[in-house]
């Protein structure tokens, strides 16, 4: 079964949309984080969800 951590990132209204995309573009390349959903609020506010594999190692001997 396959185990997911998840992480929450906020974006206020005066980010620009080019911030939030490079914010996004570094947690996916040097972090491995994929993104779940992207929530807009009616003042602006941007919640972005993203989760990544938890791997669990396993003693072999």
């Amino acid at each position: 079964m396959v185990e997911y951590e998840f992480r929450e990132m906020r974006f206020p209204r005066d980010t620009s949309r080019s911030a939030v995309r490079q914010a996004l573009t570094e947690a996916a390349e040097y972090e491995h984080w994929e993104l779940v959903r992207v929530t807009l609020f009616w003042g602006g506010l941007r919640r972005v969800t993203l989760r990544r594999k938890i791997i669990r190692v396993r003693r072999t001997a």
